[in-house]
């Protein structure tokens, strides 16, 4: 009987402690419109010039997470639907907190990180390669994120209440695949067959939800790539991963329109360097035949070597694979307690941070080849060959291939002509041949960075390893292997380890060392030399290390302030103008007055440069549907996927521009009565901006 006692009062303390464990964090979540410019300025990703924005087909949103342990130490973690985050950005955003909440928020314990979509404004990264495909910096986008990454943030400090955080698992087949596959098998045979597939398939999910299991948020990391909008697209996107997103909000936001409702669903990027959605694979544009595996060409007159998506076109694409990765999140969310594969996340909350002088790093890695401790050191930054050849996800120009080694005089001339790479630049960056030596280029600033920011939140068992660029699949694998034995080794944790790409600041690629050989056009992009990802796994070992004992580490040289020395050739809008005998607002293509389902409605109206006023939080037009003789009620917004935005001049000299609204109609649409309502601003050659609105007539819609 004592002995059942004992039991039962065991029983008991240990319940309570799950109690207590369980409820240990403040957890809370928050979103922002982050919709930068959405016309005449060119979208980040592509690099390509002729990549300039006409409009909107889904807004950009920004999604954060707040987490706090009991004894106040706090994280927060940002996805943003952009191509990829700069410092210039993060520091502002850092201000921004910090002018509200003191030293709550600071540069250690906040990480942002980009979905990487290839259909956002440009112009916010503050490096001039970065920057130069988009003309230079531009100050309203710049302006739109920090502002929206600051309010993101803010909405999930105000959200903060107790609760719990899980983690799951779960494996997506037919989104991705690799697209230097070639480059992945230089990797050792007998660490390949440890992996079952040359990409990650592994989507990982954390879910927060309060005391009394209300979900929250749910934020997920997968390794594809944001392009199966390829660079053809001249609408603004958050592509696949951001249609997942709206897609798994639109299921806990119910009458709610995107961007708005209280759970926050996100889809983050992580090791997807070498990883395309685009998984039909490469072939010739022209031929149709398969594309040389290891250059990327095509044969003369058979074309460009472009990989596609599952759909008819590349909206159709995104849609499909979208809809795979929400389902997947949503199967985890779904799923029954008896049968979940859901475990709770227990810990207290740590961080640490660090900024490496990469050119200048000089350290030591462990070469399993020859079970020798390697040398290493950091080259100064240096694009190779291969990077202007392009990927298969969006081809290059000239005549460059995937896979070149050896140099060309002219080019070298050119190279040499902007900034000339030094001798021990040359043999650093072996055997890479160097095409721009952007470590050397200083005017009219900084070309690429030199100092790159490393970063491991941890959240109980869990530890989020923020890398500032983007890892291929075997570069994470190896990454995370290593966090997780350090940690391991030093605090006795097994942990599971969170690697989330483009995070920060960018600095392109890091492949592996084998995969450096190849010099295809991730290791073309490897921006530090062949030892980058050496360091990596060097620095991020020592922080692991650091971090689980609780020890401070050196702050690094923070990256310089270049805020006064932008370049920028972009214009702003001088003037808007409208013909003779129409207004702005003026509806020059009414609709019909009746639709079908899957029919598609257009209408025109005369309209302002949509610049003058980003309508921030808001909307450009709103598709209104009949309630009843004194109510309408919006049912569709130009955040919403049924719908595209398409502005174009009619008359550069008079200022003249007309906006095409187009709505699909979709099977679940309600029938019934609508009217679209447009509204916007012009600027008034004297000066000013003013607002406008348009309507159109109403129209029905029926029923199959």
């Amino acid at each position: 009987m004592a002995n059942s006692k004992t039991a039962f009062l065991a029983f008991l303390a240990v319940s309570f402690l799950c109690g207590l464990a369980s409820a240990t964090y403040k957890v809370g979540v928050g979103r922002a419109d982050i919709t930068g410019p959405p016309v005449e300025i060119n979208f980040m990703g592509y690099a390509n010039i002729k990549q300039v924005g006409r409009g909107i087909h889904t807004r950009v949103f920004a999604r954060a997470f707040v987490v706090e342990d009991e004894k106040g130490n706090r994280v927060a973690f940002v996805s943003a639907d952009a191509g990829m985050m700069g410092y210039g950005l993060k520091r502002e955003v850092i201000k921004r907190l910090q002018a509200r909440y003191g030293n709550l928020y600071h540069n250690d314990n906040v990480a942002i990180s980009g979905t990487h979509t290839h259909g956002a404004p440009g112009g916010f990264l503050m490096h001039l390669l970065y920057d130069i495909s988009i003309l230079g910096f531009v100050p309203q986008t710049f302006e739109v994120m920090a502002q929206g990454l600051y309010l993101c943030i803010k909405r999930a400090t105000d959200n903060l209440v107790d609760g719990r955080i899980l983690l799951s698992k779960t494996t997506v087949l037919n989104v991705n695949i690799n697209r230097s596959p070639s480059s992945y098998l230089r990797n050792p045979a007998e660490e390949r067959a440890q992996y079952e597939h040359d990409t990650d398939k592994t989507l990982t999910q954390l879910r927060f939800v309060d005391l009394e299991n209300n979900l929250l948020g749910a934020f997920n990391w997968y390794a594809v790539h944001a392009t199966s909008m390829n660079n053809t697209n001249k609408l603004v996107t958050s592509d696949n991963v951001g249609y997942a997103a709206l897609l798994l909000e639109k299921e806990y936001n119910p009458n709610k329109m995107p961007g708005k409702g209280k759970f926050v669903g996100a889809f983050c990027s992580s090791n997807l360097g070498d990883v395309s959605p685009n998984i039909m694979g490469p072939k010739c544009s022209i031929s149709g035949n398969d594309c040389d595996l290891l250059t990327s060409r095509c044969p003369a007159g058979e074309g460009d070597c472009f990989a596609s998506g599952p759909g008819k076109d590349m909206f159709e694409s995104t849609q499909i694979l979208g809809q795979r990765l929400a389902d997947a999140a949503l199967g985890l969310l779904n799923e029954q307690s008896q049968e979940s594969t859901a475990r709770e996340v227990t810990g207290d909350v740590r961080f640490i941070h660090q900024f490496v002088d990469m050119p200048n790093y000089n350290g030591s890695t462990y070469n399993p080849l020859t079970r020798k401790i390697d040398k290493v050191r950091g080259c100064q930054p240096a694009m190779g060959y291969s990077f202007a050849a392009g990927t298969t996800d969006g081809p290059g120009a000239f005549s460059f291939e995937q896979g070149t080694t050896t140099d060309n005089p002219m080019w070298n001339f050119v190279r040499d002509f902007i900034a000339a790479p030094t001798p021990e630049d040359i043999k650093c960056h072996e055997p890479k041949p160097i095409l721009l030596a952007t470590g050397r280029a200083t005017f009219p600033y900084e070309w690429q960075p030199k100092i790159v920011s490393d970063q491991l939140l941890k959240i109980g068992d869990v530890i989020i390893a923020a890398v500032p660029c983007e890892f291929t699949t075997m570069a994470g694998r190896r990454l995370r292997n290593q966090i997780r034995a350090a940690a391991s080794a030093v605090g006795g944790l097994d942990t599971e380890v969170i690697i989330a790409g483009l995070t920060n600041i960018y600095t392109s690629y890091t492949v592996t060392p084998e995969e450096y050989q190849a010099q295809r056009y991730e290791a073309a992009s490897t921006i530090f030399g062949p030892h980058t990802h050496s360091i990596y796994m060097d620095v991020f070992e020592r922080l692991t290390k650091a971090l689980m004992r609780n020890e401070t580490v050196d702050a690094g040289p923070s990256p310089p302030y270049m805020n006064d020395v932008m370049l920028s050739l972009n214009t702003g809008v001088l003037f808007d103008g409208h013909p003779i005998n129409t207004d702005f607002g003026y509806v020059k293509a009414q609709p019909n007055k009746e639709y079908g389902i899957n029919e598609t409605v257009k209408v025109t109206y005369i309209s302002g440069n949509p610049r003058n006023n980003l309508f921030t939080e808001k909307t450009y037009f709103t598709i209104e549907r009949k309630i009843n003789e004194d109510r309408w009620k919006v049912a569709y917004t130009d955040a919403s996927w049924e719908t595209k935005m398409v502005w174009h001049r009619t008359n550069t000299i008079l200022g003249f521009s007309e906006l095409d609204i187009y709505w699909d109609i979709s099977p679940q649409t309600l029938p019934g009565e609508y009217r679209i309502r447009h509204s916007g601003e012009y600027k008034y050659i004297l000066g000013g901006k003013y607002p406008y609105e348009g309507l159109t007539h109403s129209f029905a819609v029926k029923e199959d």
